[in-house]
């Protein structure tokens, strides 16, 4: 049979189905023919295997492993030793007929046949009863014709002498020439034939022994094989099942929250405008105004003379006075940014079913510091409400401004802070956090004194046009280039702080998940007070000019 015509084994499973003998060829199911033995240790008929080489590589049907076959044929070796049990089965499966009265016995009778080691004949069982019972029959061997010895008096064929000896150096048996040649030192690995064959038993039990073991681990190895797959299975449905019911609750969840967010976007719009557009008619309705007036001063001016004007210009002076202190609403009372923090409530509505940690980073190995906040982010009505909304006013690029802000509120920080000195643990965070507060506090302290002083300048230069002392606005930009030194020197403290703490941090992370977090909201003041510092500095230098040139003007008039 041609190789060519069989297809390669699908699994071992099929050899399970099979229940195959194993004198029988995998491929062709027929009993062995000439069998090539392959370096997996796998079996096939030689004709089975012709014409399954290429590049002198053969890869076993049933495993795949690549065998190297040398010479013309293309084949591996034969199994010598499988070869010699196909022969003998062969050899057992004809009719044996006996050798004294040519009785023929049938396959299913040859269990009551014996065999003659000596005589080298099969017996029946009336005639071994019969004629090997005499006294001359006495030395003779006899055994079960299953278990007879073939080739007993087997002879060497290059001396033509029965083998007695056995060499273990070389395996192979040696008769009297063959021993007499050897060098001596080779004789010293000689043994009788009787010795080798129980030696040699001994070590084919030892052999058959580990097979029977490596047997049981490889049954034992499927089983739990086809357990895993099964349970991988399993396991795949329900973690399927587990994507689609949470991808579901997601959904669901994001949806709500998406029409929330949209209702907030809306009512914030609708506020936004309606604010605008009563400030917007409010501005209409005083531009009329003051165009009238303006040119009723014009036409005054042109036809009054000196005693109409005496009598009535400071009349009209009154009344211009008048309308410039009504309050006017000249500035937009709130940005037009609409922020419904859409990111963070979509995460917040997200981590019950994530089952999130609140973790977030704040500083990155460069300094930066991590997302979440901006300096548009920066609302009034946290515990720095007071923070000048001007725009253009970020610090200086240094590493305390580089990258977004986290946003996590002060009174958020403080809460947790007070919970944790509360437990009494004399931890060195909760020393750190200790000595943070109190120089925190003093820092907020005067930075809430010059937003204080700055705002009362500010107010008296643009509602009450009142003069300002040149020195105040100095001292004023000092103190505050003071405090960002101060607040830039606090923040390096506390950063240097970090890789100490993420060491502890990495211990346990139950405890330690509250504390970054108050570690996280504590860079973020200070960033937010450097930010409101930065703001005020910029102010005050806004404002400078303005003080410098009244400052001049009222130089030039106190002579007069």
């Amino acid at each position: 049979m041609a190789g060519g015509i069989f297809s390669p084994l699908g699994s071992c499973s099929e050899l399970e189905k099979a229940n195959c003998h194993p004198l029988v060829c995998l491929l062709c199911h027929e009993p062995y023919q000439h069998p090539c033995l392959l370096d997996c240790y796998h079996n096939f008929c030689a004709s089975c295997l012709r014409g399954r080489a290429s590049d002198g590589r053969l890869r076993c049907p049933l495993c795949g492993h690549p065998s190297v076959v040398r010479g013309g044929t293309g084949l591996p070796p034969v199994d010598r030793l499988l070869q010699f049990l196909v022969d003998s089965s062969a050899d057992g499966e004809e009719d044996v007929q006996c050798a004294n009265c040519d009785r023929r016995c049938a396959k299913a009778e040859l269990d009551t046949m014996y065999f003659c080691n000596t005589c080298g004949q099969p017996l029946c069982a009336p005639c071994r009863e019969e004629t090997h019972r005499a006294k001359m029959f006495t030395r003779h061997e006899i055994v079960s014709l299953s278990k007879r010895t073939k080739d007993i008096h087997k002879k060497c064929p290059l001396h033509e002498e029965p083998y007695i000896m056995f060499s273990t150096e070389k395996k192979s048996m040696l008769c009297i020439n063959c021993f007499r040649d050897m060098q001596g030192e080779s004789r010293a690995h000689c043994i009788d034939i009787e010795t080798a064959y129980m030696q040699g038993c001994q070590r084919l039990d030892q052999a058959v022994m580990a097979v029977k073991e490596l047997q049981t681990s490889t049954r034992e190895a499927i089983v739990l094989l086809k357990a895993m797959i099964e349970e991988v299975r399993n396991s795949a449905s329900e973690e399927e099942a587990a994507i689609n019911s949470l991808f579901g609750r997601m959904q669901e969840q994001l949806s709500e929250r998406k029409k929330t967010l949209l209702k907030a976007v809306q009512s914030q719009h609708e506020e936004k405008e309606k604010a605008f557009k009563e400030q917007l008619a409010h501005l209409a309705s005083l531009l009329p105004t003051l165009q009238v007036h303006l040119v009723t001063c014009s036409a005054f001016l042109s036809s009054a003379n000196k005693a109409e004007f005496l009598d009535l210009g400071y009349q009209l002076m009154e009344r211009l006075q008048r309308i410039v202190k009504l309050p006017h609403r000249l500035r937009p009372a709130q940005t037009s940014k609409i922020n419904s923090e859409y990111r963070a409530e979509f995460a917040r509505c997200l981590e019950p079913l994530l089952m999130l940690s609140p973790r977030r980073s704040v500083v990155g190995s460069a300094g930066g510091i991590g997302p979440g906040i901006t300096g548009t982010n920066m609302l009034p009505g946290s515990q720095c409400s007071k923070t000048l909304m001007v725009p253009g006013c970020p610090p200086d690029g240094d590493k305390m401004s580089t990258g977004p802000m986290v946003r996590k509120p002060t009174m958020h920080r403080y809460i947790s802070t007070k919970v944790l000195l509360a437990e009494g643990r004399e931890t060195p965070f909760a020393e750190h956090c200790r000595n943070y507060e109190n120089t925190y506090r003093m820092l907020q302290m005067e930075i809430q004194g010059l937003k204080d002083q700055v705002q009362e300048l500010h107010r008296d230069l643009t509602k009450h046009h009142s003069l300002i002392k040149t020195e105040i606005m100095g001292e004023i930009l000092q103190k505050s280039l003071q405090m960002d030194v101060q607040i830039a020197a606090h923040y390096s403290a506390v950063e240097m702080m970090r890789s100490v703490f993420e060491e502890v941090w990495e211990e346990t992370y139950q405890r330690v998940a509250n504390e970054q977090e108050i570690y996280e909201a504590q860079l973020h003041d200070l960033l937010q007070l450097r930010q409101e510092n930065s703001c005020l500095t910029t102010i005050t230098k806004q404002i400078a000019p303005y003080v410098r040139s009244i400052a001049k003007v009222k130089e030039r008039l106190e002579p007069r």
